[in-house]
């Protein structure tokens, strides 16, 4: 049953993180777009990306994640662990943040830099390589 939750949560990962590297950089090609089609294009782009992978992918994630720590309740003790949850409610603040501001962006409300776009980008990278060293390396 491990095993199979492992997998689930792993191809949770992939949509996640996946799909929130390609919305970032949607958004920061949206941010220098000055043709309204194209902008209201990219703009359906990132709805149906996150609707579809990215916000799909977090629920099998954290879905997973739980069963995994129910299936194996001598993990919660593990310090590295703690690390990852940490990064990982980073991530879902990330996402959520992006959301948000996609969503105020493509109502006309703000207009997104470049500059955020490509800070999000590299703060979910960052978190998502962390998390990996901790889980493969378990240096604590």
């Amino acid at each position: 049953m491990i095993a199979w939750t492992l997998v689930f949560h792993i191809i949770g990962l992939v949509f996640w993180l996946g799909s929130l590297i390609v919305v970032t950089q949607i958004a920061a090609l949206q941010a220098e777009e000055a043709n309204l089609e194209t902008l209201a294009s990219l703009g359906r782009l990132e709805t149906k990306i996150l609707r579809g992978l990215t916000h799909p992918g977090a629920a099998i994630v954290v879905v997973t994640g739980i069963i995994l720590l129910v299936l194996d309740r001598q993990a919660i003790h593990q310090p590295w662990l703690h690390i990852k949850l940490a990064l990982v409610v980073v991530l879902i603040a990330l996402d959520l943040r992006l959301t948000f501001r996609l969503r105020r962006q493509n109502d006309g409300s703000i207009a997104l830099s470049r500059q955020e776009c490509r800070i999000l980008h590299g703060a979910i990278s960052l978190a998502f390589l962390l998390i990996l060293v901790l889980v493969m390396i378990r240096p604590f």
